[in-house]
């Protein structure tokens, strides 16, 4: 049985195996060495640490589902639980290797040819190529399906695109940018590999941002930017298409929203433990205690559901409304948690140095991100009902 740490109550870790464990105690080490010193002050200057990159693709947990990156065989449980460990520490860098290795590395696993597949991901893996993905845009957001209004145009073997993308992560320094758009021909959403030097390509960086400060977010223009044939996305016809890598990657945002919880509630257990009033450590006061628990069940069974999702994947049997339902409901009781979390460290608890107050922030951007809570809910009421209410 593995170490029963403060946050892993049910010992759910125990459903890894030996070979993943070990794995998860190395990016724990890293992380703690190397990712926490440093976060509080580039989350507060707003700026990445790039001499990060090179550790963390060594990590091996950029692209490990796929044949051509992955390192050994593993379960879906586990890759979640590598997102767990990386919020734990910093949200901010579990976003960035959820654009590399979530949303750009796998919009080539699922929809690249087997040459894109082999060119790309082996790249992406070991952070030589830096990727991102452009869906999101100025005026679409949760519509993206039916409203994208970046156009890709058709002439002979040259695709041109116009259009423009917001909140797009990685975007300043990424090589390349998976960018989503509707096929003038035919109405349909493709997707194209781009490379950031291309001519008509800007990317422009983001700022004032409250929330996972660290992620360097950008707007994007496309203005007649030329994209080879050759770099269109092979298996992608259709927003349905495109919709099994948001499937796969918002599943992955819930395990970052338990990782996040569990970063506010963990500072908060130690800032009780330690901090003296009425001549004793808060610790020992019930309504700390009542806190805690609360903020320690939130946690478990979100955890529980992360798992279960996670398992279904591994069985083949996870559709949209199953990783919609754990994104909404985990990202909805981080909030509470880091909010309970807060009001224990009391007025400490606005500041960076006592450990609530980045995962305080952060919640927002992951309640938000990956489809809202609403959107998700409505996915889930579709399947409920047979209705969809969003069209």
């Amino acid at each position: 049985m593995t170490e029963n740490l403060t946050s892993d109550f049910y010992y759910f870790q125990d459903e890894l195996t030996d070979r993943e464990n070990e794995s998860i105690a190395s990016i724990r080490s890293y992380f703690e060495s190397e990712v926490r010193p440093i976060a509080n002050d580039y989350w507060a200057r707003a700026e990445f640490p790039y001499q990060l990159i090179p550790g963390i693709a060594g990590l091996g947990v950029l692209g490990p589902e796929w044949e051509e990156s992955r390192q050994f065989e593993s379960s879906a449980v586990y890759r979640g639980w590598l997102n767990l460990e990386f919020a734990r520490v910093d949200g901010s860098l579990t976003t960035f290797i959820g654009v590399q290795s979530g949303l750009a590395m796998g919009s080539l696993g699922v929809g690249g040819s087997e040459e894109q597949r082999k060119y790309w991901l082996p790249r992406l893996a070991t952070a030589e190529v830096i990727g991102a993905f452009g869906l999101t845009e100025p005026l679409s957001g949760s519509d993206t399906a039916r409203g994208l209004q970046t156009v890709a145009t058709r002439t002979g073997d040259t695709w041109v695109l116009n259009g423009a993308k917001r909140w797009i992560g990685n975007a300043t320094f990424a090589d390349i940018v998976i960018i989503w758009a509707r096929d003038a021909g035919d109405g349909q959403v493709k997707g194209f590999i781009v490379p950031t030097d291309s001519p008509g390509f800007t990317a422009t960086k983001i700022e004032n941002k409250q929330s996972l400060r660290i992620v360097q977010n950008a707007d994007i223009t496309l203005v007649n930017v030329e994209v080879d044939e050759s770099n269109r996305l092979q298996k992608i016809n259709s927003f349905r298409d495109l919709a099994v890598i948001l499937k796969l990657t918002r599943a992955g945002v819930a395990w970052h929203a338990v990782g996040n919880s569990i970063a506010a509630y963990e500072a908060a257990v130690e800032y009780a433990k330690n901090r003296i009033q009425f001549g004793k450590p808060i610790a020992a006061h019930q309504l700390v205690q009542d806190k805690l628990a609360g903020c320690l069940a939130n946690i478990t069974a979100s955890i529980a559901l992360c798992v279960r999702v996670s398992q279904l994947l591994d069985q083949g049997r996870q559709d949209d409304q199953h990783s919609a339902l754990a994104k909404a409901f985990v990202s909805a009781k981080a909030r509470e948690t880091v909010a309970w979390a807060r009001e224990v460290v009391g007025g400490n608890g606005i500041v960076l140095d006592y450990g609530v107050a980045k995962p305080f922030a952060d919640a927002e951007a992951i309640y938000s991100f990956e489809g809202t809570y609403q959107m998700n809910t409505l996915i889930v009421g579709r399947s409920i009902t047979g209705h969809a209410a969003f069209v």
